[in-house]
């Protein structure tokens, strides 16, 4: 908490709110965050707007020297972050690992290529204004709000900080309430790196999320469920804020005659069950060719058996205790429903941790089919030809990542998924490509972060056109006269009129 804010709370005579956050591996207080009030948070984004000004005036490649000093720190410093990471999700250390990696990646990109996207360029005028010269760029919106997630504490939110940052904005960044301590991390390793705040943190429940909804941020970044991602839009619309949403998905993973079973096997069980099944581009649906349906299902089952969620093994706790309820209910659902269990069950959802689940058999209808689960569990289906895999497919409201195996057919699947996002014979590789879009469509969300539509996210389109020389045809003028107008009918009728053919 800073010294004004202390100072406040002491003035109204009682301490400040804090909060937990806690290891969900052993329910073990990892540190204690301050709950910071709306006031507090409008503060953050008015001392932001001070920051952004200093930062835009910087210019492309000062700003890139800065994200580079800053991504340096994180590497140097990666071991204090893995832990935290690993300490307030639970996560193993690999997964904690992997996910840092990539989130440096992505500023590494950001940083380098957001002169070439976002930085002015001049596009044709058209015959019609010859005479003008015509330019745009992008400029930076002023102060960008991003609220992150728990269950990737660290990359999903720099798709969107990085990105914002780079175009040159500043950001007041929100973390969840499970995962405080990484955002104070990364906005105390940008400080050190640059010398000012022009990341800063909040830290809070719900409340505080809101606050900055109304806190006069120039856009919202959120990341989170769907229902939530429809609080932030309500709570967004009373100022007119921009936003962009990243909420959930149900993700499958369609697997062709002509697959590479093995692999698709592979990947299906780790996009299932990798970070606990808490993946947004998670898989949790499996669609199997009827030809290699059995095959498949052998492969994934006995890859799965030597799989073990725990304090020792390769799946981590479930991060958000409620999410147990989701689990157990949407397990209960489909084997009530006629489903089947093949690996796990009901039994494999305990207190803390959730063993890997198969289900066979799962009407299209059930809660496990239709709704995000968020867990290391997935349904396999068996269907008659891939046109019926795309069907069931697209059959659900949301709409943001799947896979697809095939040796022959896997772009002409991917591209009928409606789906922001499709991989082809390997499982959520599109996130770890930067230069790539990242985001959904329906319940999914809209807008991107990563890549140059990520940049452009937090950016606003700035046109000029720059009269060179004199037009033949002045238009924009009351002295025009009706020859002028008889000319520029015959001009437009010569552009874009029917040809006549020869």
């Amino acid at each position: 908490m800073s010294p004004t804010s202390q100072a406040a709370a002491s003035r109204r005579g009682h301490a400040a709110a804090t909060f937990d956050s806690l290891d969900p591996a052993t329910g073990e207080v990892v540190g204690t965050h301050p709950v910071h009030t709306e006031e507090e948070v409008r503060a953050a984004v008015d001392s932001a707007r001070t920051e952004a000004a200093w930062w835009a005036d910087l210019g492309f490649t000062v700003r890139k020297r800065h994200l580079t000093a800053w991504k340096a720190a994180l590497v140097q410093r990666l071991p204090e972050l893995i832990e935290t990471v690993h300490r307030e999700t639970g996560k193993p250390v690999g997964d904690a690992t992997l996910e840092a990696g990539l989130a440096i990646e992505h500023i590494g990109w950001a940083a380098g290529h957001a002169r070439r996207v976002l930085g002015r360029r001049k596009v044709s005028p058209g015959l019609l204004m010859v005479n003008q010269s015509a330019s745009v760029a992008y400029k930076p919106l002023g102060v960008i709000g991003v609220i992150g997630p728990w269950n990737y504490p660290v990359f999903t939110p720099l798709g969107s900080i990085a990105y914002a940052l780079a175009a040159g904005n500043a950001v007041v960044f929100k973390p969840s309430e499970y995962t405080p301590g990484v955002g104070v991390w990364l906005a105390e390793r940008f400080e050190e790196a640059v010398g000012r705040p022009v990341l800063q943190v909040v830290t809070g429940l719900g409340a505080t999320g809101a606050a900055l909804c109304h806190a006069g941020a120039d856009k919202i970044a959120f990341t989170g469920s769907t229902a939530t991602g429809k609080k932030v839009m309500a709570a967004c619309a009373e100022t007119l804020t921009p936003v962009v949403i990243e909420a959930g998905g149900k993700d499958a993973v369609i697997v062709d005659a002509d697959a590479d079973i093995p692999s698709a096997a592979d990947a299906a069980l780790w996009g299932a069950c990798g970070n606990a099944g808490q993946t947004c581009i998670g898989v949790e649906r499996v669609y199997v060719h009827e030809q290699v349906y059995d095959e498949f299902v052998d492969a994934l089952t006995t890859k799965a058996a030597g799989l073990h969620a725990g304090a020792e093994g390769k799946i981590g706790p479930i991060t958000m205790p409620s999410q147990l309820h989701v689990i157990r209910r949407h397990m209960q659902d489909a084997l009530d429903k006629g489903g089947r269990a093949v690996v796990g069950g009901l039994d494999a959802v305990g207190e803390r941790y959730v063993q890997p689940t198969i289900l066979v058999d799962v009407p299209e209808n059930s809660l496990a089919v239709q709704e995000e689960t968020f867990g290391p569990t997935m349904t396999v289906a068996k269907v008659r030809d891939m046109d019926e895999a795309i069907e069931l497919t697209n059959a659900t409201a949301y709409g943001l990542g799947n896979t697809v195996f095939s040796k022959r057919h896997g772009m002409i699947v991917a591209e009928r998924i409606r789906s922001g996002m499709s991989a082809v014979n390997g499982v959520i590789s599109f996130a770890g490509i930067p230069s790539l879009p990242f985001g959904g469509v329906g319940d999914s969300g809209f807008g991107r972060i990563h890549g140059p539509d990520g940049l452009k996210e937090f950016t606003y389109a700035k046109a000029i056109a720059r009269q060179r020389f004199r037009p033949m045809l002045t238009l924009t003028t009351f002295d025009r006269t009706e020859k002028t107008d008889r000319l520029f009918t015959r001009v437009i009728g010569l552009l874009h009129g029917p040809r006549t053919r020869k």
